[in-house]
């Protein structure tokens, strides 16, 4: 398989949003000069407004275009505060994330992955990719946690679990990397996979990406 490069939607809208917000932004401008007798407080609302999604934009547009890279051996994730990287052979399986809901699966857009080992993963993480994973995917915990009928758990429990986890080669990991242990532990448990990644990252829907996975995850 060749490698390949995904790049990052929320790159592209940031690029979009950020033009619209400037013109937005001269627009107020504009119109604040053409009508010197307009409410002062609308037109600061208005400026406030256009100001605070500039800076969104701004922000947004910063990410780097480059999301994911592909290759035959393994799937990394990039970031601006770092990545992750899973190599083909420790995957055991992709596939959509659902949660469900008196016999119903409702499909979330976000990608499962399931790991074989977590330790591998674990050692391409740094602290604070592990508190953006851990941050970004509660949401996806705490609603499959509401729709489980008579959960063996307290929600804050899992979700601030910082227990020491010992991995199968006995190494002890502690702090973020055990909280990100053990919520992955939760989280095949009631999601059916250990982490997650956002369509929002993804250039094509995520049931082409998870075709695509797929197929690297077949020729390893």
């Amino acid at each position: 398989m060749e490698t390949l490069y995904i790049k990052s939607a929320t790159a592209k809208a940031g690029s979009s949003m950020l033009a619209l917000s400037l013109l937005a932004f001269l627009a107020v401008g504009i119109l604040a000069f053409l009508y010197p007798g307009a409410s002062s407080a609308a037109i600061a609302i208005l400026l406030l407004a256009a100001l605070t999604m500039l800076v969104i934009a701004y922000k947004q547009a910063q990410e780097p275009e480059l999301a994911f890279t592909l290759t035959f051996m393994h799937i990394q994730f990039h970031s601006p505060t770092g990545g992750w990287l899973a190599r083909w052979k420790n995957i055991d399986e992709i596939g959509p994330a659902t949660v469900s809901f008196q016999g119903w699966h409702q499909t979330m857009p976000w990608v499962g992955i399931k790991l074989k080992d977590y330790e591998e993963f674990l050692d391409s993480i740094c602290p604070r990719i592990a508190s953006k994973i851990l941050i970004e995917q509660r949401g996806l915990l705490i609603i499959a946690y509401k729709r489980t009928d008579n959960p063996p758990y307290e929600i804050e429990d899992m979700l601030f679990d910082d227990t020491h986890y010992i991995t199968h080669s006995g190494k002890t990991l502690k702090g973020l990397l055990a909280m990100l242990a053990n919520r992955m532990k939760y989280n095949r448990e009631f999601l059916g996979y250990d982490f997650f990644i956002s369509e929002d990252l993804l250039d094509r829907p995520t049931e082409d990406f998870i075709g695509l996975t797929r197929r690297y995850l077949a020729a390893a």
